[in-house]
């Protein structure tokens, strides 16, 4: 009877604990909403509240993605955010910009450089060319740009790894070599911006000093161009960007850009000055944060997610922040 007695006791002391135990998770759920390690980083440093901004993005991954992770940061600073990512190309971002249809979005230093102030004379060096492009956007077009992630999602040139073997071809100056001795081997897939622009395929045949002729050059949307130089189906060479995922999903050998053509294409986040003096102390801050966090590697596995694994961008943002302490 006394074991009966003592085992009774226990399980009352066991069930006891667990109903302890589960009223304080309730407790935690239904309160102030955790602690300031569960919300993250940005929520315990910053506050946005009661500012609203509007972020945009061009339309290829990586900077679907860098959209999404913007959204994300300022909704966890409390601020509120409309998404007007996915706008088109450089252009038309650009010109929401200018024009205070968006507040913010991601644009490289490369790109501000040679296209919006129309230089030709590029650094290789990303810092300075960052220098450079924010000193001058801010003096000629009111625009501020922010502390550059390291990544340089360059422009390149690729091939399968059957092509490399058949054709020896391992840098931009022996693909003119054989643009010119063998153009039907040369075929080229690049997407429309690529074809256009001065940090394109017409700077780099003036600086390289060869043409590419236009009926061996296929112009296609930007993702089918990796997967049509992997199947060597219609070109055995693509224009790829150094960052993304599928050039080593789909096993591509980029050539070496041998005499210094492409400029770095490290991303910072650009606003209008008035946008900064409202709050560029916080803005600047803050992404500066996310932007150191964002190498090279790193970006190639966010962008492979997207392109390769067919996750949402959104998920991709969210799930990046939340590993990396930023947002809860």
């Amino acid at each position: 009877m006394k074991s009966v007695f003592v085992r009774l006791t226990t399980l009352l002391a066991v069930l006891a604990l667990v109903v302890t135990a589960c009223g304080d998770d309730g407790d935690d759920v239904g309160g102030s909403g955790g602690t300031d390690e569960d919300e993250g980083s940005i929520a315990a440093d910053y506050d946005l509240s009661g500012a609203s901004f509007t972020v945009g993005s061009k339309d290829f991954t990586e900077q679907l993605i860098l959209g999404q992770i913007a959204i994300a940061a300022l909704e966890a600073a409390g601020a509120s955010v409309t998404d007007q990512t996915n706008l088109g190309g450089t252009v038309v971002a650009r010109q929401a910009l200018e024009s205070g249809d968006i507040d913010l979005y991601w644009d490289y230093n490369g790109t501000g450089w040679i296209e919006f102030l129309g230089e030709t004379e590029v650094t290789s060096d990303g810092d300075a060319l960052y220098e450079q492009v924010r000193e001058a956007d801010l003096e000629e077009n009111g625009i501020v740009w922010y502390e550059p992630a390291p990544l340089n999602n360059t422009y390149a040139l690729a091939q399968s790894q059957e092509a490399a073997d058949e054709f020896g071809v391992t840098n931009l100056t022996e693909y003119g070599e054989l643009v010119e001795s063998s153009p039907d081997d040369a075929t080229l897939c690049i997407e429309s911006e690529f074809e256009s622009r001065d940090d394109g395929l017409p700077g780099m045949e003036e600086h390289y000093g060869y043409d590419v002729p236009t009926d061996i050059i296929t112009v296609l949307d930007i993702g089918p161009v990796y997967q049509a130089t992997a199947d060597r189906d219609p070109c055995n060479f693509g224009e790829v960007f150094a960052s993304d995922g599928r050039i080593a999903a789909l096993d591509l050998t980029v050539l070496e850009d041998d005499q210094g053509f492409f400029p770095p294409y490290n991303p910072s986040v650009t606003v209008r000055e008035e946008t900064h003096e409202e709050h560029g102390d916080q803005l600047s801050e803050l992404f500066a944060e996310i932007a150191n966090a964002l190498d090279l590697e790193t970006m190639q596995e966010l962008n492979a997610r997207r392109d390769v694994e067919d996750e949402f961008e959104e998920d991709i943002a969210r799930e990046w922040l939340q590993e990396n302490g930023f947002i809860g």
